[in-house]
């Protein structure tokens, strides 16, 4: 659920009068989806494969695409703030991924380069896989994590970039 953490803090940044709530919604859904990747497990597509949980879908360049091809959906006024948001919003997931401390890294550079990557350092601690193994101690831990590392911070940022734009109308 933290990966919400990155379009939440862009919209409040921006405002409605750059992002309409169709497209905030679309960055919302765009920093989880990457993690339908474990849908794979059920067809037999292995962890490691390019497809598999943390490949593909969590590159820059699926993040890309799936940017322009959603802007061009929508149709926006701003589509050069648009495009952005949505490749943000969902790009930040990899890079998320890639600050925690399990899994076997994110194929970040995909298709150029199908190596899983790790940021040097790794202070968020990883997530597991399904909602009865998150509901438990490690769960809590998770939380923690993810609030020092990715909550607080990011509020911080939206805070301030909140602040900077009521100023500037």
């Amino acid at each position: 659920m933290s990966h919400a953490a990155v379009p939440l803090a862009g919209a409040l940044i921006l405002g409605r009068s750059k992002l309409s709530l169709p497209v905030i919604a679309t960055g919302l859904f765009f920093a989880m989806v990457p993690d339908a990747d474990v849908v794979g497990f059920g067809f037999g597509i292995d962890y490691a494969d390019s497809w598999g949980h943390r490949g593909a879908t969590h590159s820059l360049v699926f993040a890309a695409a799936a940017a322009l091809f959603a802007t061009a959906v929508l149709r926006p006024k701003r589509f050069g703030v648009v495009t952005l948001f949505l490749f943000v919003s969902m790009a930040s997931h990899g890079l998320l991924d890639m600050l925690t401390n399990g899994g076997l890294g994110v194929a970040l550079y995909w298709p150029f380069d199908t190596a899983r990557h790790f940021a040097p350092h790794t202070p968020i601690a990883v997530s597991p896989i399904g909602i009865s193994d998150f509901i438990s101690d490690r769960g809590i831990k998770v939380l923690y994590s993810e609030a020092i590392w990715i909550w607080i911070p990011l509020t911080l940022i939206a805070a301030v970039g909140f602040g900077i734009r009521k100023r500037m109308s």
